[in-house]
Parts: C-alpha cells; sequence; structure tokens
C-alpha cells in the first residue's frame, strides 16, 4: 500500500454546524485511514493549536497547520511561525480606523494572524490594504475573516509541511469547503469540494461530493475507496 497524506479543514470540513461540533463519523473514519499507515494532517484557519489538540484527541497523524497556513504545530511547544503578526495587527488598526463595525473575534490566542467579525465589507477592507501598501493579505473562511501576512495562506503552509516530511504532490489528498482552501487544492494532486462549498471553490476542485460537511468527507471516503484499496 502507497502511503498517502489528507489535508483537510476543519470547519464547515468535519464540523456539523457552525459551533464546531465535530461530526464524529467522519472523525473516525479519518483516524482508520491513519490506522491503515496514511497521514492525516489538519489544515485549518483555526489556531494550530486547536488543529494539533484535535489530531492528539481524534488519533491523526500529531501535525497541525493552522491560521490559514501561517503557524504549523508539530508538538506541545514547537511552533514553526510563517505569518508576521505586528504587520497584520498593523494593518487591523488601519482597517479599523477607516471602516465602522470591524471587531476582533473572540478565537484561541493567534500568533501570526488577525481574526475579524464578519460585519463589514470586505472589498472595502482589501481597497484600504491596497491603498496603504499593507503587506497583508485578506482572506473570508466563512466562519471569520483574516488577516494574514501576504503570500501566507493554507497552500504555502501545507507547501512547509510536504518539504519537511518529503510528501510528494501526488500523494496528497485535500478536503475542503471554502475559499481559503483554494489555495491547499493547488498543492494537492486530488482535491475534493463537499457539497456545500461555493461553485467557485467546486470549480477549483479535482472531485466533488453532495454532501455537505461531515456527511461530505465520509461519501468522498467511499468515493476514494477503491483507489486506495489499489495503492
Amino acid at each position: 500500500m502507497k502511503k498517502r497524506t489528507f489535508a483537510v479543514d476543519i470547519d464547515g470540513t468535519i464540523t456539523e454546524n457552525g459551533g464546531g461540533r465535530i461530526h464524529l463519523d467522519a472523525l473516525d473514519a479519518l483516524r482508520c485511514l491513519t490506522s491503515m499507515g496514511h497521514n492525516v494532517i489538519f489544515v485549518t484557519g483555526r489556531s494550530s493549536v486547536e488543529g494539533f489538540l484535535l489530531s492528539v484527541f481524534g488519533g491523526t497523524t500529531k501535525i497541525a497547520v493552522g491560521e490559514n497556513g501561517g503557524c504549523i504545530t508539530l508538538g506541545s511547544n514547537e511552533h514553526i511561525l510563517l505569518g508576521n503578526i505586528e504587520e497584520c495587527k498593523n494593518a487591523f488598526e488601519v482597517i479599523k480606523n477607516n471602516i465602522e463595525n470591524v471587531k476582533e473575534k473572540p478565537v484561541f490566542p493567534r500568533m501570526t494572524e488577525v481574526v475579524l467579525q464578519r460585519t463589514f465589507d470586505l472589498d472595502l477592507a482589501r481597497k484600504i490594504v491596497a491603498e496603504n501598501n499593507l503587506n497583508v493579505e485578506l482572506s473570508d473562511s466563512q466562519y471569520a475573516y483574516h488577516i494574514n501576512s501576504s503570500g501566507i495562506d493554507k497552500g504555502t503552509g501545507f507547501s512547509k509541511i510536504m518539504k519537511k516530511f518529503s510528501i510528494l504532490r501526488e500523494d496528497v489528498i485535500a478536503i475542503g469547503d471554502s475559499a481559503t482552501d483554494i489555495p491547499l487544492f493547488k498543492v494537492a494532486k486530488t482535491s475534493i469540494a463537499l457539497g456545500n462549498a461555493s461553485e467557485q471553490v467546486k470549480s477549483e476542485a479535482t472531485m466533488t461530493v453532495s454532501a455537505k460537511a461531515g456527511d461530505g468527507v465520509l461519501e468522498a471516503l467511499d468515493k476514494l475507496a477503491p483507489k486506495l484499496s489499489e495503492m
């Protein structure tokens, strides 16, 4: 059997609702993949620490890429920081001073990004960022707006893992649902967009399923099962 690496988003992918409750059947299926010898690595807009803790308690590979690629957690006190939180904080202040109702979202502490509530015009904020020559990018994970250093996304973050552990693109299977997963799809040979993904996200994937979130993950793994058994 050839080892594969599954790069899996969390929110909207293995959660049952906006509150973040994990779809247990989907998690069990991912744990089974791990027990078969495959890698299952969470790649999330959440903190990499949250992703790492989910891997510990969920029984998957103990590696997590968080903060939309800005931070990688390999152990309780082992983090690789790819983003610069100071430039993100500076951008937040500039945006807040130019647009009303810009608020930080209460989240697990971040090391490389700023997370905002989805309460303002994102395109207007991007215009302000460009006009002020700020070295950041804004993205929408559907659960929050994120300010990340320029060049930081799930694709660049996961590419760091691929290089560190000698993982080939042809062996990567990415699963996600939001625009922030598109850069991750681009570094994977196989990419799967779930039923709750937008048409834009689906158009960037090599494969789509009709079921949503955790049920979609199960549908995707069922479709992949024959290929995995041949590997």
